[in-house]
């Protein structure tokens, strides 16, 4: 027995293996009696496990669990028929076993570890983990399409754990109640089609008031084929978009009805998408995780804010009820020109009390950015800074280099035109899908930017994966 291992239950075996941790692909981490680390499917902390092998390495090996001696007491039944180990299991959740708040506080131990491994960083304040709906929750989801001739069935939904098969899928708890509904009847529609053979995927992005579902086809659809997607919308109330190639190829079937939308309440602003779009998959989460951003960002109306990977506008516009100047910048000219469109519809709809700051959209290489071009987007109060997994590191560097200029420091490059007059935000607010490119970025602003973290928390956007999304604040030292 390894030292400071607990006892193993009685009639275990001595080759049973005690689970000390959940790592990020939501497999237990255990230990051989030589220091070997075992990765096991299923297995959750603190219990005593039997697995079998399935890969093995020097120093390391993945296993698949067989039985379990002692349960742990966060062992909880899954929610969904098609979760499981076993072969032909759905791959879309991975957590469903593990207790939904014993998932929240792996999740913010991940976060925790993250930054202290890989940044050399801990918070001063842990902050509450953001929580919502387990079930329902997810509004935005990419389902493969097969036919399968052998079966004479088309199956719809997320593939097979470690598989690239197609899930035989007949509910799905995560999605909207009304979308798990339609599961079986898209399987017979798309069965139905002539085009079957070539239609390969179903996008789902719901709004607050419309359900569109995009139908990815290799070939042209037949005039019989329209129809009968035409009469699907009618029976089912849904939206049907049409792509042929890439994102930009989609196009609406049939003009009409309400847009696709959601709100932001408690700031009186409405964002408008396009079904492929980049939205966040989680409504519910999405407005309490906007409402605590800008509450740690503590906007004042005579501050400018920057909003870094600004999107379609999900927390610029909001901010622009708040600030006295907003700039959001993002990478694609025709996202910034639809992130202006919506700036400009809201403000024309704007009630009496609502004030909308001046606000201005660019489209700038975010991966690329040097501080001359930092400098070059002028001095602001507070950043907001959104990034994708790869987070922002140029950002990061550019900011930490304008602080070694600035403090002369060895190696530093020389301060570039203009920065006599810049100054670095006094806050920084960074909402992040990938703790650990948030780790290193934090790193840069702590140890050599001159910021300290005052805060950071999970978001359990994802219920019953092994996603993590968390939010930083960082303030000038």
């Amino acid at each position: 027995m390894r030292e400071n291992q607990p006892e193993a239950p009685a009639g275990a075996p001595d080759d049973a293996l005690h689970v000390e941790s959940l790592n990020l692909d939501a497999q237990g981490v255990a230990r051989r009696p030589d220091g070997k680390v075992v990765f096991i499917d299923g297995a959750l902390p603190f219990e005593w496990v039997s697995a079998t092998g399935t890969r093995s390495k020097n120093n390391w090996e993945q296993a698949q669990l067989t039985h379990i001696h002692l349960e742990s007491a966060q062992r909880v039944r899954p929610g969904c028929p098609h979760f499981g180990l076993h072969a032909g299991a759905c791959g879309g959740c991975k957590m469903q076993h593990l207790h939904a708040g014993a998932q929240v506080a792996v999740k913010q131990r991940v976060l925790e570890d993250n930054l202290w491994h890989l940044g050399k960083i801990r918070p001063e304040t842990v902050l509450r983990p953001i929580e919502g709906p387990a079930w329902g929750y997810r509004y935005r989801a990419r389902l493969s399409v097969r036919h399968v001739v052998k079966k004479g069935e088309v199956l719809i939904g997320f593939h097979e754990r470690k598989s690239r098969y197609v899930a035989d899928m007949r509910v799905c708890p995560v999605l909207p109640p009304h979308v798990s509904a339609m599961l079986l009847p898209l399987r017979a529609l798309i069965a139905s089609l002539d085009a079957r053979d070539t239609c390969p995927q179903i996008e789902l992005a719901c709004g607050d008031a419309v359900t569109a579902l995009v139908l990815r086809h290799l070939e042209p659809l037949s005039d019989g084929d329209l129809q009968r997607l035409r009469d699907f919308a009618a029976a089912h109330g849904v939206q049907w978009w049409l792509q042929s190639k890439g994102p930009d190829t989609v196009r609406l079937l049939d003009e009409g009805g309400p847009p696709l939308a959601y709100a932001l309440p408690e700031f009186g602003v409405v964002v408008p998408f396009k079904p492929t779009d980049f939205t966040q998959v989680n409504p519910h989460i999405n407005r309490v995780l906007v409402a605590r951003a800008l509450r740690l960002l503590d906007v004042q109306r005579s501050e400018r804010v920057i909003d870094w990977f600004c999107g379609l506008g999900n927390f610029t516009l909001p901010l622009a009820t708040q600030a006295r100047a907003v700039l959001g910048i993002e990478g694609s000219p025709t996202l910034v020109a639809r992130a202006q469109e919506n700036y400009e519809s809201n403000k024309a709809l704007a009630l009496y009390w609502r004030t909308f700051a001046a606000t201005q959209f660019v489209a700038s290489n975010l991966f690329e950015i040097t501080p001359e071009a930092l400098v070059a987007h002028g001095p602001a109060d507070k950043w907001l800074v959104d990034p994708p997994r790869e987070g922002a590191f140029a950002l990061a560097k550019a900011l930490a280099d304008l602080e070694q200029a600035r403090r002369g420091a060895p190696d530093a490059a020389p301060l570039p035109e203009g920065a006599a007059g810049w100054a670095p935000p006094r806050r920084i607010v960074y909402v992040s899908c990938n703790p650990a490119t948030l780790a290193r970025d934090a790193g840069l602003l702590v140890h050599l930017a001159g910021y300290r973290c005052t805060a950071a928390g999970a978001v359990n956007m994802f219920p019953h994966t092994a996603h993590v999304e968390s939010m930083a604040v960082f303030e000038r030292a």
